[in-house]
């Protein structure tokens, strides 16, 4: 017997079951100490800095994300005090604020997952992207920093000159994506 199957047309501008959107305004720093400095910089945060590959570690508004051996992306979400804690912490280390030189958006909605796989190689499944991961990763042809905030969520963290680029790209794929 034939089986017939009938195509849902979308209008072109109609968006999927999944949103994309800016992230309210943050601050960011750029976070690089030694090993040694983990402890005093983290009492500084008033949180322990993540050591392990694609962790995060979040205190209220504040979230550290483990980029590298010895780099942080440090997300405040609240007018903070951020730059002043860091600045008083006597120990080795670099922190640059780079607030207006990144732009947050957030995918969110069953299905964000294969709307940032849309262009991001990355596995995302929850075995191997757990709620919580973070990493520096692409998206298409731009250098992010992906985040999971939640089992059908994400934050992308991308430079501002590569922003319309990476919402465009976001929303496109957010059409394609029916759950």
């Amino acid at each position: 017997m034939v089986e017939i199957s009938h195509a849902t047309r979308l209008h072109p501008l109609q968006a999927g079951s999944v949103s994309v959107a800016l992230a309210d305004n943050a601050t960011r720093v750029s976070l690089r100490a030694r090993l040694d400095a983990i402890s005093v910089l983290s009492k500084a945060l008033g949180l322990n800095l993540p050591v392990k590959p694609k962790s995060t570690v979040t205190n209220g508004s504040r979230t550290a994300m483990w980029i590298g051996p010895d780099e942080w992306l440090i997300i405040d979400n609240a007018d903070s005090s951020l730059t002043a804690d860091l600045a008083a912490v006597k120990v080795l280390h670099s922190a640059v604020d780079i607030s207006h030189r990144n732009v947050g958006i957030i995918i969110s909605g069953k299905g964000a997952d294969a709307v940032v796989n849309g262009g991001c190689p990355q596995d995302l499944s929850l075995k191997a992207f757990p709620v919580g991961a973070a990493s520096r990763t692409v998206l298409g042809k731009i250098e992010i920093v992906l985040w999971r905030t939640g089992e059908n969520s994400f934050r992308v963290e991308c430079w501002r000159s590569f922003s319309t680029y990476a919402y465009a790209f976001l929303q496109e794929s957010a059409r394609d994506v029916t759950v």
